[in-house]
């Protein structure tokens, strides 16, 4: 049996912590910290995670330690659903094999002839259920996110480590959990001196608002505090299965009393004729109309739906710790000893799996008589120290001088800031130096690049375009917190650093693997892979913007803060990939500070790989507004990681003291600007999941100013509006209600953008998902900007974003697959390209490109397909009602929410008028939309690029350069050539690329302009 640990991460701005798989050959368990930007790091890693079947989370429930759980287990969800469905298409395949060749021979299977009947049986495996260990409100941070998380191919239980000894009732050491490769035992350990007390950033979750129906529990007043918290563990652990076990189906319809229907809800009929299922589209609920008396096909909402608030918890301060051990590895075969008691050969392999085996006289052989005595399982302990307060309650435990560590060979250390330091840990390692030490922490581990393609790929953008792209910052002599030379020489000299990738062999033998490490990227190496083709066309780019200096400054002049900034930090869709990070885009407007558009996972680990300190800390005391346009994880899992930043930053890590943000908003407005606040904007749903992970950590809610923002209808005249949700229960209703023209009153308080320092800002809705939202904002010199995240066209946002001046749209797919962008809801490079001439929008920046297609959208032919007309007139349906029940990301993005399309449709149904009409464009402004189309300028976003939009109708003449370097990058895995270049190959690397570039350079340079 073998099985080793290898280190997946160690702390750099890539990957904020430690993670480590412990490798069986039929299993793999992760351990450690489970931190934004861990998937990413193992794509590039490579280590496959199908065998995963349990994760070890160590440390304290914080986001820093979790922050990447939530796409992990998405991914993992759907590795086991493809998985499952993989085998079921086997079974099914050779089941109708089967039939077909027992027909031939004239017969029938007894499977029914190839019927896929017994598929039905077919169950998940064992290794497609996933179960997680770690401190407590595990289940508690998985229950938040019921809203966007919502599978069934994985059955996930969340075990949360509680204070324990390690002790049986027998006084035996048991361990807390194990399999058939390895024991674990658990230590949850408390601080030796209490925490300071913080308040939570946000009131209580009302304890009167019931809504568990899962669970019959009594009165919480007349529970004691740890039944209470037993009652509440049983409540969130039914909210987390229902999560990922769940038999909900998108496809199940009910008939359902219409009177009784409650909105949002897509409504269906089935027509007596044909028998066909239709949409409903008479009256509804709410109307002025008297509704019929018939019933209507709708969908149950799904099992989260019901949940419209979580129980109370606080913040936990265990911090967990992992001991595993091997179990004992059985002798070796001795096949002398077998031979001398009259075993026959065939008989040896089962005598070596530990069976007993009769001769030839019929004597019994037993394994013991031919086995060398068991080896004991060898082992490793995982402890993590997050401050100095920890390391004496851990280091004191008994599990040290127990049985539970008898094969243990070696302590890895996860060390918070400072904690290497400590005489106690000093001591600790002399008593214990016959173990290995490895300590892995912020203040030794090297910030080095752990995403070699995502830099390879910026450092050849910067040999073409230096003043959009630099090489990434990155130091292989310094550390993430010293930024200097790293204090390794005070450790002992015994102590070790890991590196990413490094292995240590647990069994057969303790010990170190001699295989290579991953090397470091070699940057000069990366650049002379780049071929003179590129370096060519760049020049060119270069010259042709040198020539027309005059009118781009010309083009420029004409936008206002033409020097703000566009910072593209996560560029790809859906989930994240060597070369693109998920959507971020950061906006910076002198005069006014910065924006943030959506905030994937490990926003802020991209924004360290661009700035340096002073300037990251520049950019969060900036920082003004995080607007999430919707709850797909791709698009705000990044966001509490930027709030504890800011918060850290401006507010020193120190909760608000004073009433919470909206209790007096109404009479003291100036309040947001005055308490130096940070406003989140986005629709209802993400402002609760913000407010109930405030629960567990105080990671600078307090300090925000949650905004729900009300959609616009230019068709009915309605504007949106800002509101702030109450501050003592879950912030507001998923769609919160829409003022009425002329109505002075309103539920929540009405906030003016002017204390938003805007002069504007609109939200519409898109059709993409539930909640979808696209933005517009006008700042005070005059910028206006428009942003859509994801989602198909819309001549909606494109009203809203009439004479906008740059345009940041998606564009996931290429035209040529118009097909998938129209069944996952996303828009094609030209569609974006089309809303953008709807809009008259002076230029347009494409992002949130596919991750599974080329890294340069096709735009030969498009652009001039646009500047024709084509396609401009063409009728756009605003179909944004969906099934407003389900998931944030059920059925694969085929949501959608209708709560103001449905009152809207209720209001008009008494008038005749329709909602979503299909619209034409008369041919005089189809002409002058085809006209915008031709002016506008365009440029194609990738990770890091630094974009002042002044400078957008610069980025089209390097576009022939980036079509060469990825065309080149396709012929160099072809050739062997186009990997991150590290090891002893570059200089035989160097030679082939070298003589490329020398074939190459004397080909005539292209002069293609787009």
């Amino acid at each position: 049996m073998k099985c080793y640990i290898q280190f997946l991460t160690t702390p750099t701005a890539d990957t904020r912590g430690t993670a480590i798989l412990l490798h069986f050959d039929n299993k793999r368990y992760i351990i450690g910290n489970i931190h934004e930007g861990l998937q990413r790091a193992l794509i590039q890693l490579g280590p496959k995670l199908g065998k995963v079947g349990e994760i070890f989370m160590t440390g304290r429930m914080e986001w820093s330690n979790v922050g990447g759980l939530l796409g992990m287990v998405l991914t993992l969800a759907d590795s086991a659903a493809s998985s499952a469905a993989a085998k079921a298409e086997d079974r099914e395949k050779s089941l109708k094999r089967k039939a077909e060749r027992e027909q031939m021979n004239g017969g029938l299977s007894q499977g029914g002839g190839g019927d896929s009947e017994p598929l039905k049986g077919v169950q998940l495996d064992e290794m497609s259920r996933l179960t997680l260990f770690g401190a407590p409100n595990l289940n508690h941070l998985l229950a938040t996110a019921r809203k966007f998380i919502f599978r069934k191919g994985m059955p996930l239980e969340a075990i949360e480590i509680e204070d324990q000894n390690g002790k049986d009732q027998d006084r035996k050491w048991a361990p807390t959990w194990s399999d058939e490769n390895v024991k674990v035992w658990a230590m949850s350990v408390l601080p030796q001196s209490p925490l300071t007390e913080q308040t939570i950033g946000s009131a209580p979750l009302n304890p009167r608002k019931r809504s568990f129906d899962m669970v019959d529990v009594a009165d919480a007043d007349d529970m004691t505090k740890e039944q209470l918290r037993a009652r509440n563990l049983q409540v969130t652990k039914a909210v987390v299965s229902d999560m990922f076990a769940s038999q909900w189906s998108l496809d199940a319809l009910f008939e359902t009393p219409l009177s009784e229907v409650r909105l949002p809800a897509a409504l269906f009929v089935r027509d007596a004729k044909t028998k066909k299922i239709e949409r409903y589209t008479g009256p509804v609920p709410g109307g002025r109309e008297t509704l019929p008396d018939i019933t209507v096909l709708v969908r149950k909402p799904w099992p989260g739906a019901n949940v419209k608030s979580l129980p109370r918890t606080e913040p936990a301060k265990e911090a967990i710790s992992y001991i595993f051990c091997c179990h004992s590895a059985r002798g070796r075969f001795r096949p002398e000893e077998a031979i001398k008691l009259g075993v026959a050969k065939h008989d040896f392999r089962r005598l070596a799996a530990g069976e007993s085996v009769f001769t030839t006289d019929g004597t019994t052989v037993y394994p013991h008589m031919v086995l060398e005595s068991s080896r004991p399982g060898n082992g490793v302990a995982v402890v993590d120290i997050p401050t100095a307060d920890y390391l004496e309650p851990l280091i004191n435990r008994e599990e040290w001088r127990s049985e539970a560590v008898a094969g243990v060979g070696a302590i890895v250390w996860l060390l918070g800031k400072d904690v290497s330091q400590s005489p106690a840990l000093r001591g600790f390692m002399e008593e214990f130096k016959h173990l290995q030490h490895i300590i892995s922490s912020p203040d030794h581990s090297m910030n080095r690049l752990s995403l070699d393609s995502a830099a390879s790929a910026t450092i050849r953008l910067s040999q073409m375009d230096s003043d959009r792209y630099q090489p990434l910052i990155s130091t292989n002599n310094a550390t993430l917190e010293t930024n200097g030379p790293t204090p390794n020489q005070d450790l002992p000299k015994s102590v070790h650093i890991p590196e990413r990738g490094e292995v240590l062999n647990l069994m057969p033998r303790f010990e170190r693997d001699d295989r290579p490490k991953v090397p470091l990227l070699d940057i000069e190496a990366v650049k002379a892979e780049t071929s003179a083709d590129v370096l060519s066309s760049a020049s060119e780019a270069t010259r042709g913007i040198a020539a027309d200096e005059m009118e781009l400054r010309q083009w420029a002049d004409g936008l206002p803060s033409n020097d703000a900034e566009i910072i593209t930090l996560g560029t790809g869709s859906a989930l994240p990939s060597k070369y693109r990070n998920v959507s971020a885009t950061l906006v910076r407007v002198p005069g006014y500070g910065s924006v943030l558009l959506d905030c994937g996972e490990n926003t802020l680990g991209q924004l360290q790989r661009i700035a340096k300190p002073d300037e990251l800390r520049e950019i969060l005391r900036d920082l003004r507004i995080i607007w999430i346009s919707h709850m797909h994880a791709d698009h705000h899992l990044g966001i509490v990681s930027v709030i504890r930043a800011w918060y850290t930053e401006v507010h020193g890590a120190q909760p608000a003291d004073t009433i919470p943000f909206s209790s007096d908003l109404h009479s003291n407005p100036a309040k947001l600007m005055k308490e130096n606040r940070l406003a989140i904007i986005s629709e209802g749903s993400m402002l609760q999941w913000l407010h109930e992970y405030s629960a567990v950590e105080d990671y600078g809610y307090s300090r925000l100013a949650p905004i729900a923002i009300t959609p616009a209808n230019p068709s009915q005249n309605i504007a949106s509006s800002l509101q702030c949700p109450p501050s003592t229960n879950p912030p507001i209703s998923p769609t919160p209600p829409i003022p009425q023209r002329g109505n002075a009153s309103s539920p929540s308080p009405l906030l003016s953008p002017l204390l938003l320092n805007l002069r504007s800002i609109t939200a519409v809705r898109i059709p993409h998902c539930r909640g979808s939202l696209a933005l517009t904002l006008t700042f005070p010199s005059g910028l206006k900007l428009a942003y859509s995240g994801d989602g198909r066209p819309s001549r909606r946002f494109a009203a809203v974003g009439r004479d906008a001046h740059v345009l940041i749209h998606e564009a996931t797919f290429d035209d040529e697959l118009r097909g998938d962008a129209v069944a996952k809801k996303h828009s094609t490079t030209g569609e974006a390209l089309r809303v953008g001439a709807w809009m008259r929008a002076r230029a347009v920046v494409l992002t949130h490109f596919s991750q599974r297609y080329q890294k340069v959208p096709v735009l030969e032919g498009v652009v001039e397909a646009v500047g024709r007309g084509e396609g401009l007139g063409a009728e756009e349906e605003e179909e944004v009602e969906g099934e407003g029940d389900g998931p944030v990301d059920a059925g694969d993005e085929l949501m959608g929410d209708v709560s103001d399309d449905a009152k809207a449709r209720a209001e008009a149904s008494s008038t005749g008028k329709a909602v979503s009409a299909r619209r034409s464009v008369a041919d005089s402004e189809l002409e002058e939309t085809a006209a915008a189309a031709r002016n506008m300028k365009i440029a194609i976003a990738f990770d890091y690029m630094r974009l002042r939009i002044g400078d957008i109708a610069k980025m089209s003449y390097f576009t022939p350069a980036l079509r060469q370097m990825f065309k080149d990058d396709e012929s160099a895995k072809d050739e062997g050539v186009g990997k991150p270049t590290t090891g002893s190959a570059k200089a035989e690397v160097k030679k082939k690329l070298k003589e490329k570039a020398s074939k190459e350079s004397m080909k005539p340079a292209s002069g293609e302009r787009s």
